[in-house]
């Protein structure tokens, strides 16, 4: 399954970014400062993984990741572009939700939600806009930037966390991909 969750990222490498041609990259990318990032220069030097580990308020993805087995493909070579949700957005799921995607019998179920959070390609704040984003889950987020910058309705809250093979922006809610079915669980 990493192997195939690889494959896809580099096959859809150039499917980094696309949407409206009229769009002001320096308008999107002030309205996604809202906030800065909390990272130090020491946390950019490591990968996706090691810079979630390093810092506060993900230690539920890292949790996630590795139920899921992706720790090892979100330390490769990359470029990803990942849209993280806090601690604080796990928590808001649906009571009880958390804990049953982490059973080992739902890791198909965690990989397809967390995959749906990488975009392959490197995608800097200053190169957002707006429109469908494939994943490398397959499906496409919808990228707005109208009022600040969402995706598929969750704020992005802090932008360009640099690691080593990727880029790291903030986002206040877990999406979920429109395969998944979480009422099956």
């Amino acid at each position: 399954m990493k192997k195939a969750i690889a494959f896809a990222a580099v096959a859809a490498l150039t499917l980094a970014a696309c949407g409206s041609d009229n769009e002001s990259t320096e308008d999107t990318a002030a309205d996604m400062t809202e906030e800065t990032s909390e990272m130090t220069d020491e946390t950019a030097a490591g990968d996706i993984v090691a810079v979630a580990s390093s810092t506060e308020g993900f230690s539920t993805l890292v949790a996630a990741l590795e139920a899921a087995g992706l720790v090892e493909t979100l330390q490769g070579e990359g470029p990803f572009t990942v849209f993280a949700p806090t601690d604080d957005a796990f928590a808001a799921l649906p009571e009880g939700l958390l804990e049953k995607l982490l059973l080992p019998e739902n890791v198909a179920v965690l990989t397809s939600i967390l995959t749906y959070h990488v975009v392959p390609g490197l995608v800097m704040s200053a190169d957002v806009m707006a429109g469908d984003v494939a994943t490398v889950e397959g499906s496409t987020i919808a990228i707005a930037t109208d009022a600040g910058v969402t995706v598929n309705g969750a704020n992005v809250t802090s932008v360009d966390v640099a690691a080593s093979n990727g880029v790291i922006h903030v986002i206040d809610q877990v999406i979920v991909p429109p395969t998944v079915d979480l009422n099956s669980l």
